[in-house]
């Protein structure tokens, strides 16, 4: 062969190299030296390590990722959806992607765009539809099991294909893999070293192996700001915790996960309020995933009450900025249900539920809890516990719409934090004065206080002081409010302006709804019609999206109330509407925009139609159910058997409780009636209190 091609000019193809490499190095380096015109173009999953070799990475296909809107036109644009679609003509030629491209979309993603997974899947289309593939996907290496028999055997079965890859590695590199798997939504270095060290792998082992698997394409890697952040597809994920649940070490390895990601998670409570929020927000925002697997660990099997608290109120400050209030509430209505708590234990976890029921304007719920609080404060003597009661009791009274009752509760908390701060233990969720200060400025306001002024400029001094932008503009926003009221509009939306350019700087996701409220009360109060139903509908559907009632804030409701009224008055029936729904389209970031007279692109201009509305668009994304399981859910909530639900959705009763399972196994219940709660509470339109 050499002989052959010495003098040849011509590209020789070695495909599939990774079962020998070492073989296919030893002639590619052998032919580059003895036949100069010679190039080889080698695929394998590692590379080949010969002197002159060019690496190129090939990544998984393109498809959408998710909250992409895709249409017909994506097809082409992604190259998953491209295989799908010309697979399907083949295998299913009555299949249409045209009738529903997000559901494609998100089976491409699910796959992460291996080519296998999807031809493999697509044979499905011939008895399923998307949406059900979609449902079983949970234990895709067993369903994607229907290949080719002209195949390798290996390239048969999405399970054939990936043990293939797992018995070419070391059994450290193996080991490694599996415990790999425990992580969610990837990982850095450090905690791959701490939470994957044990015997028979050594701290100082994990680096090296990693850059192997990395290497072989197990693990993915990319530049997170300064760092490396690591994943494993989760196809290989899956396959891995597989292989781990075998594994006597399992619970132990899910034990210093948790562990890990609580401390994680108390290093960072402390710098909420200060200068680095923002960055911590961003250090906080990729570790999501773990630190709810960590927390579903600590409240499982092995339970650990106490770690479970301080990681649910360390989290108090990233779910306050970026409007998680209804995650926040899933994991309080989880708590909630062990008894085995200390009273101050209690009391944190109470407080803190409080905290984002007032967010979401959930009165009815907010107020026995804050009884509960008041109780147990009383019993306890403790002043910050006291003084953390009236903060709770005067905002809920502020809601209300009792603007002086609000402020002889908030005046008092709030001397107690600024001259108590020292006292205040690092576990305690309020740790600043901040929040008490900025409440009883806008009770003050609405009650037409004399002292509003001042407790606007203390309020402002106390986030300056601490350089928390997040705060700085809250604080911006409330001095708005104030010149609202008094009648000055340009400067009161020259405020609202500033605080949301702030806002939108810092990624804060809550107080935006708020803000593009406020800009269209000025905007009525102006003559500007259009533009405030514009905003109208904006905020509306952040509101949704976060899942709050304007009912349940007395001020703000009647502030809203007055500038539709306005407006409707000044504009046609369909011209208001008409408005209302191109504000409803616009996506959070486009609202702000727009808010902020910001120059429309093509793409981001207000559309005629709708925003969707739909219990998927709104479910809380730690749930993980599928688009069917919520079906289920929905008549779980509405009180049907599984036989019945068989019935309406023309499916096998055995699969109505498969359903049933996978939803109590993914939120972490044991009973019905807990889906039926988290339901109302999580996906259902949010009802007036």
């Amino acid at each position: 062969m050499i002989e052959y091609l010495r003098s040849k000019q011509l590209l020789l193809i070695l495909d599939n190299c990774e079962h020998l490499v070492d073989a296919c190095a030893r002639l590619a380096g052998t032919l580059l030296a003895v036949a100069p015109l010679v190039q080889v173009l080698a695929t394998s999953r590692e590379s080949l390590g010969v002197p002159g070799e060019t690496l190129f990475i090939v990544p998984p296909m393109s498809f959408p990722a998710a909250g992409d809107d895709v249409t017909g036109d994506d097809v082409s644009r992604y190259d998953a959806l491209a295989l799908l679609v010309e697979r399907a003509r083949n295998a299913a030629p009555e299949f249409d992607i045209s009738i529903d491209h997000v559901a494609a979309g998100r089976l491409c993603r699910l796959l992460d765009g291996i080519p296998l997974a999807i031809e493999l899947a697509v044979v499905w289309l011939r008895v399923l539809s998307l949406d059900q593939i979609i449902d079983r996907l949970d234990d895709r290496l067993h369903f994607l099991s229907q290949g080719y028999r002209t195949a390798l055997p290996r390239h048969q079965t999405l399970r054939a294909a990936v043990e293939w890859s797992f018995n070419l590695c070391s059994t450290q590199e193996q080991i490694l893999w599996e415990r790999l798997s425990v992580f969610s939504g990837g990982f850095d270095l450090a905690a791959a070293e701490e939470v994957c060290s044990a015997e028979p792998l050594a701290r100082e082992d994990i680096l090296p192996l990693l850059a192997v698997l990395t290497e072989k394409s197990i693990v993915t890697s990319q530049t997170c700001g300064t760092r490396s952040r690591y994943q494993v597809l989760e196809t290989l994920r899956q396959y891995g915790h597989e292989r781990l649940t075998k594994d006597e070490a399992t619970s132990a390895l899910g034990r210093r996960h948790a562990e890990y990601y609580q401390a994680l998670a108390e290093r960072y409570r402390t710098r909420w309020f200060g200068p680095d929020q923002v960055e911590c927000f961003a250090a906080i925002a990729p570790e999501l995933p773990n630190l709810r697997t960590a927390l579903n660990h600590c409240l499982g099997d092995d339970l650990r009450i106490e770690e479970a608290i301080r990681m649910f109120t360390s989290l108090y400050g990233y779910w306050i900025f970026f409007g998680g209030p209804a995650e926040a509430r899933h994991w309080f209505d989880r708590l909630l249900t062990y008894q085995r708590m200390s009273p101050r234990a209690r009391f944190d976890v109470l407080a803190t539920g409080v905290l984002f029921a007032l967010m979401q304007g959930r009165q009815a719920t907010a107020q026995p809890l804050i009884e509960e609080c008041t109780s147990l404060a009383g019993h306890s003597g403790c002043g910050e516990a006291l003084a953390m009661g009236r903060f709770l009791s005067g905002r809920l009274t502020l809601m209300k719409g009792d603007y002086q009752g609000a402020v002889d509760l908030l005046d008092p908390s709030r001397e107690w934090y600024e001259h108590n701060l020292d006292e205040i233990p690092i576990t305690r969720v309020l740790r600043d004065a901040f929040m008490p200060a900025f409440y009883l400025a806008l009770a003050a306001i609405f009650a037409d206080d004399p002292r509003a002024g001042g407790w606007l400029a203390r309020c402002r001094d106390i986030a300056e002081a601490g350089g928390a932008r997040g705060e700085i503009s809250m604080s911006t926003w409330a001095a708005g409010v104030e010149r609202w009221r008094a009648g000055e509009l340009e400067q009161a939306a020259s405020l609202f302006q500033a605080s949301l350019r702030l806002e939108r700087s810092t990624g804060y996701r809550y107080s935006p709804a708020w803000t593009v409220e406020s800009l269209a009360w000025i905007a009525a109060a102006q003559g500007r019609d259009a533009h405030a139903a514009h905003l109208i509908g904006a905020a509306a559907t952040m509101r949704r999206l976060l899942e709050v009632s304007l009912q349940g804030f007395h001020a703000y409701n009647d502030a809203h109330q007055a500038c539709e009224s306005a407006v409707r008055a000044r504009l046609s029936e369909e011209d208001f509407q008409k408005a209302v729904d191109a504000g409803a389209q616009l996506t959070f970031d486009q609202a702000i925009a727009f808010a902020l007279n910001e120059p429309a692109e093509s793409e981001t201009e207000p559309s005629s139609e709708p925003a969707p509305t739909s219990a998927s668009a709104l479910t809380p994304p730690q749930s993980g159910l599928t688009s069917r399981e919520l079906e289920v859910a929905a008549l779980i909530a509405d009180g049907v058997r599984n036989k019945d639900i068989a019935a309406r959705l023309v499916i096998s009763q055995r699969t109505a409780e498969g359903h049933v399972e996978h939803i109590l196994e993914k939120l972490g219940f044991t009973s019905r009636t807990q889906v039926a709660a988290w339901y109302v509470n999580h996906v259902a339109p949010p009802q007036d209190e």
